[in-house]
């Protein structure tokens, strides 16, 4: 049954099989109300999929949901326990400005978190105030809608409201509070919290409900507990070399922000790269390079690694044995990663089939790329619509020889040009966030209430393999004067 609200079937059905978790893992509250506040933005196509009224969302009972002001029949509110390795150094953590509403199931009957975050302080809260700034809210909306636009597994955003009230970081700034649609928020923090402040049978319980949740397939396997740590590593490794196929950069890998689900979640200091450097890190506190782009596979290998250690009590009884269990896993990690990342570069250069030489091809052009300091998505489609000369890398006698060598190669496939053609042209994205346009589209919108650019622009990436005439507006870099961009954490 889905809610009446003053007139409206307002479309939550919701259930909150997380709390029937042992308690440790959460604490049960409502979020803070906040005084005016306005919705900013709304993803209509994503409140249809979830069944939502979009005449309620848009009215006053509506807002008050999405603002925390109100709580929808059905949802239980609760703030999640966590731990993490944040740059290498284990903390206590757990959501200090985030609410769980509750899990939404959807008409297509799929189970999605229905999160509040920026709704007020909470027991995890560590001396922080609980909100958000409007700017970095509109940033994930922006950012995860692109990467879902992408074909990339993410958290997505519902709604943006801006609060009314004033939040203090730098500098006064204007609230927010965004609505994150996630297929759940189990993060390998959580089974580290569990496994370091829990009982082995809060561990069990909390190991039971994610594959029910997300690998309901490998409850059968024999050893069930090293099947939901291989099933991790597998979404892990599709999603890591998804992000190194696009050129996104997440800037905070901290193990609290890898998901059990193998979505990517937490969009604070991300940015996609524009001149490929696998060295490129845009966080403002990264200055080891510790999240760098070329990195992000080591260290999801790293916070993986984390997950096995949480896991030892349930893969063995026998602790030696465990750690055999879970070395020989994790082991396979570069594998997987690798399987998917080079299979998404033949893809990306029009190889259908797999031979020998291609990762050689393959490094080939990336080495080049970072040595001229060549445009990342722009050099794919140079190559998808044979235009070469339009890279800088043209005239390079490295890349002559090169071009001959992929020449070659596709000749000995069976598939026609046109083919392959078109199999670059839906690997190869027309247009990405470029840093400099999400930052336009966010500064008319924080300091002028204007939408525009920023509505516009969510239009061109919302299908960026469409290849339009309108999307190429989108695709120049940004000219020297606005580089280099740093982001900032605790947005």
């Amino acid at each position: 049954m889905t809610e009446k609200q003053t007139g409206y079937e307002t479309g939550w059905n919701f259930d909150n099989s997380y709390a029937a978790l042992p308690e440790m893992l959460f604490n049960r509250m409502n979020p803070v109300s906040v005084r005016a506040p306005r919705l900013a933005i709304v993803n209509e196509p994503l409140a249809s999929s979830l069944g939502l009224n979009l005449e309620y969302l848009h009215s006053s009972d509506g807002l008050a949901v999405l603002a925390g002001n109100s709580i929808p029949e059905g949802a239980s509110p609760l703030a999640q326990a966590y731990a993490g390795h944040q740059f290498g150094s284990f903390n206590m953590l757990g959501d200090g400005r985030a609410l769980l509403l509750g899990e939404q199931i959807t008409p297509a009957g799929e189970r999605l978190d229905i999160q509040l975050k920026g709704s007020g302080r909470t027991p995890y809260s560590r001396g922080g105030d609980g909100r958000a700034a409007l700017g970095p809210m509109l940033r994930e909306y922006i950012i995860s809608e692109a990467m879902y636009g992408l074909g990339i597994p993410t958290t997505r955003s519902l709604a943006v409201v801006d609060t009314g009230q004033v939040v203090t970081r730098e500098s006064d700034l204007p609230g927010a509070i965004l609505t994150r649609v996630a297929a759940s928020h189990l993060r390998v923090g959580t089974f580290q919290y569990a496994a370091k402040w829990g009982t082995i049978e809060d561990l069990r319980a909390l190991a039971d409900y994610t594959l029910h949740r997300h690998y309901p397939e490998a409850k059968a396997e024999q050893h069930r507990y090293l099947a939901l740590l291989q099933a991790v590593l597998k979404a892990q490794a599709s999603l890591i070399a998804k992000w190194q196929l696009v050129g996104f950069v997440h800037g905070v890998m901290n193990t609290d922000n890898i998901t059990l689900s193998g979505e990517t979640i937490d969009y604070g200091p991300c940015a996609f790269i524009d001149t490929y450097d696998t060295g490129t890190v845009f966080s403002s506190i990264d200055s080891g390079g510790r999240y760098a782009f070329g990195n992000q596979p080591n260290i999801a290998a790293w916070d993986l690694s984390r997950l096995a250690e949480a896991l030892l009590p349930l893969l063995h009884d026998d602790e030696n044995q465990a750690i055999t269990l879970a070395e020989e896993a994790i082991a396979q990690f570069p594998v997987y990663f690798e399987q998917h990342f080079f299979s998404g570069m033949r893809a990306k250069l029009g190889l259908f089939n797999e031979e020998h030489e291609d990762e050689a091809l393959i490094e080939d052009l990336l080495g080049m790329m970072q040595k001229h300091g060549a445009d990342y998505t722009n050099t794919f489609l140079a190559l998808t619509y044979d235009k070469p000369e339009d890279t800088v890398l043209s005239g390079t006698t490295a890349f002559t020889e090169w071009l001959e060598r992929w020449n070659t190669r596709k000749s000995r496939q069976q598939e026609s040009d046109a083919a392959s053609q078109q199999l670059m042209r839906k690997s190869n994205p027309a247009v990405i966030p470029r840093n400099h346009r999400v930052e336009e589209a966010l500064e008319a919108a924080v300091t002028q209430g204007d939408y525009t650019k920023m509505t516009e622009l969510m239009v061109a990436l919302s299908d960026p393999y469409a290849h339009t005439a309108e999307q190429a507006e989108y695709s120049t870099p940004a000219v020297p004067s606005e580089r280099p961009f740093r982001t900032y954490c605790g947005t």
